[in-house]
């Protein structure tokens, strides 16, 4: 048997234990608990906005975000932005305008104020429900597949195109199917005029982008390891390395981090709720190893262990569940501190939760003992008290530069980490199981985001959709929220309190039209999907010729895809000819001015030797004037010398005393 099977083996029976002593399904989640699930803000290209529940300010928006209910975005000009959830993928083009009215752990509704979505469903269980609300109609997903919806900038005509799958639309008291090859577009409001023609082969810009986004998630090499609903583990095939260890089974090491590097070290505190403090990473790929699974440190280097892949046979499987920073608190005085759980280890959420909850958040990412989680929550949890864990050893506590500190005005503030570190003896802190109790500031839940940043039009902001489903009230504003945390300790609300501030109901009604209910349906509330016999026929014929545009389609797509990399390659070639050329024409240029250089030099030498020859002719004919301007001494000069005399005797001198001296 190996590794991975051990530990799927190992995570079912741990799973079995917990749901005997829970007394409960894992799939049962109590209304009080907080949605399972969120949204990743995964891919920006351009300039992409954020606009949190609860606030009136739009910033930036920054990578490893998670959204939900109550978030809103904006891609602006020239923009492009993919959001990840577990099972499906959001894409935004320019110009377009969306919020999340309802991100709960079966139910993904989204509005739609303008320009182009595309959503990609791979998963759709039964009680599984995808929305789309734009201004005159509502989309259903009724199977997996690829749906592009287009909101024209008047809001008037909403444009479903169907690639794969098979949707149902509502609005103007009908509903109206659209199969897979279809494109409608839909205009009016109180009654829809439908003009539906085939989805043509034609793809767009957009379109091409989406498509190779769409084929890292086919052809990921980390789906082998990690479970199918951990969101963004895509990002992991191209920074990282996945290796086998003898204790934990296939553990995936990232590439190019600095020297020093743990995780829960590089990142800001965001205030996401319900869950309260939310670690942001600055790794691009920095979601999903720090929300699912846990960490250990193998011969020195950090390496994350995920959630077992999902099982293929009859074992128990749980859906992940999103956690907002799977680490353990250590006591830090006036500062705060904390480090990543390794395997085994059990997480204790800072934020109201029931038992099953508690159960599925640690069962789906980790081995856990079925003793330590029952003792670890009725020991915090049912007793609320914040304890200092001393029976536990954690593995990855003594692990050098594993803890990490910042200040506590940086903690509730979206501060990076690593430029707020304080000292902290790791010996000093015990582990606590619940988070610093710290009321958020404003910019706690804005996050690292840039304040001031584009926003949609106002019109397309105070827009009115039409839903299916009635979503659930808006979240409360920030300030009623932060007093409501001041007053509750500074602990993360529970979701009964939150429904206490939240606006009412009435509030949305302006700009949440719900369509009329239509007939209930055996395989989806509200959706009839049960065709008669001659429906059945009718629909048989549909599919086949469906199935024949479908396939005439993508062969038409793959000729214009091979078609745009033959010219793609033509360009690169034609580029590296022109490259080529210029770079032999440089080469040119050169040996010719080098030429000249030496050229210039040769006659330069030449000149000098020329004028040095002419400098040293004209010396000599100077010396050569110069010894025949000079007279020549007659020779009777030497006989008119006086004589020599060659007696003793010598002239006398004028000073007698010349003798003595």
């Amino acid at each position: 048997m190996n590794t991975n099977s051990r530990w799927s083996l190992l995570g079912g029976a741990a799973l079995l234990l917990l749901l005997t002593f829970a007394g409960t399904s894992a799939a049962v989640a109590d209304e009080g608990d907080p949605p399972t699930r969120v949204a990743r803000l995964a891919y920006v290209e351009g300039t992409v906005s954020l606009q949190p529940g609860g606030t009136d300010e739009w910033v930036d928006a920054p990578l490893n975000r998670p959204l939900t209910t109550g978030d809103a975005v904006w891609s602006d000009v020239n923009s492009r932005v993919e959001l990840q959830l577990d099972g499906s993928l959001v894409r935004l083009s320019s110009r377009t305008s969306i919020s999340f009215l309802n991100v709960a752990d079966h139910v993904t509704q989204i509005q739609l104020s303008a320009g182009t979505l595309m959503l990609r469903v791979r998963r759709l269980d039964d009680d599984e429900t995808y929305e789309i609300d734009t201004p005159n109609l509502a989309l259903s997903v009724l199977q997996p597949g690829l749906y592009r919806v287009s909101v024209d900038d008047s809001g008037t005509v909403t444009t479903v195109a169907v690639r794969r799958g098979q949707a149902q639309v509502t609005g103007g008291g009908a509903d109206f199917p659209v199969a897979a090859g279809q494109q409608v577009a839909f205009t009016g409001a109180d009654t829809l005029n439908a003009d539906a023609q085939p989805y043509g082969p034609g793809a767009s810009p957009f379109d091409v982008w989406s498509a190779n986004r769409d084929a890292r998630w086919d052809h990921s090499v980390s789906a082998n390891y990690v479970s199918p609903d951990v969101v963004g583990y895509t990002d992991l095939d191209d920074q990282g390395d996945w290796n086998s260890t003898p204790d934990y089974g296939y553990v995936w090491f990232p590439r190019r981090v600095q020297p020093g590097w743990a995780p829960y070290h590089f990142g800001h505190w965001a205030y996401i709720a319900p869950w309260g403090y939310t670690w942001v990473d600055d790794q691009p790929w920095g979601f999903a190893p720090f929300h699912y699974g846990r960490w250990i440190a193998v011969n020195g280097a950090w390496g994350w262990v995920p959630n077992p892949p999902r099982p293929r046979g009859g074992e128990v499987y749980v859906r992940p569940v999103y956690a907002p920073a799977l680490v353990a608190w250590v006591g830090a005085g006036a500062g705060v501190a904390w480090f990543a759980l390794g395997p085994r280890e059990v997480y204790v959420p800072s934020y109201p939760v029931s038992r099953a909850y508690v159960n599925n958040i640690n069962v789906s990412n980790t081995v856990v003992n079925r003793t330590v989680v029952n003792n670890v929550y009725n020991s915090t949890i049912i007793s609320n008290r914040n304890v200092n864990v001393t029976t536990i050893t954690y593995v990855n506590r003594g692990v050098p530069g594993a803890i990490a500190s910042t200040t506590t005005e940086a903690f509730t503030s979206a501060q990076p980490v690593a430029t707020h570190t304080v000292q902290f003896d790791p010996r000093a802190g015990r582990v606590q199981a619940f988070a610093p109790a710290a009321v958020p500031t404003r910019q706690a839940v804005l996050g690292l985001g840039r304040q001031g940043a584009p926003r949609p039009p106002t019109a397309l902001q105070t827009r009115p959709v039409v839903a299916r489903t009635a979503p659930p009230p808006p979240p409360p504003t920030f300030e009623r929220r932060q007093q409501a945390i001041q007053q509750n300790g500074g602990r993360p609300l529970s979701i009964a309190a939150v429904q206490q501030i939240q606006p009412q109901a009435t509030q949305r009604q302006a700009q949440i039209r719900i369509a009329p209910q239509l007939t209930q349906g055996a395989n989806r509330p509200g959706i009839d999907r049960t065709p008669s016999g001659d429906q059945r026929q009718h629909l048989q014929e549909q599919q086949s010729q469906q199935q024949m545009q479908q396939r005439q389609q993508q062969s038409d797509q793959q000729r214009q895809l091979a078609e745009q990399q033959r010219q793609s390659r033509e360009r690169d070639q034609q580029q590296s000819q022109q490259q080529e050329r210029e770079r032999q024409q440089a080469a040119r240029q050169q040996q010719e001015q080098y030429a000249r250089r030496q050229q210039q030099q040769q006659q330069t030498q030449a000149l000098q030797q020329q004028r040095a020859q002419e400098q040293l002719q004209q010396r000599q004919q100077q010396e050569q004037q110069q010894q025949k301007q000079q007279p020549q001494k007659p020779q009777q000069d030497s006989q008119t010398k006086p004589p020599v005399r060659h007696d003793d005797k010598q002239p006398k001198s004028e000073h007698p005393n010349d003798t003595d001296r």
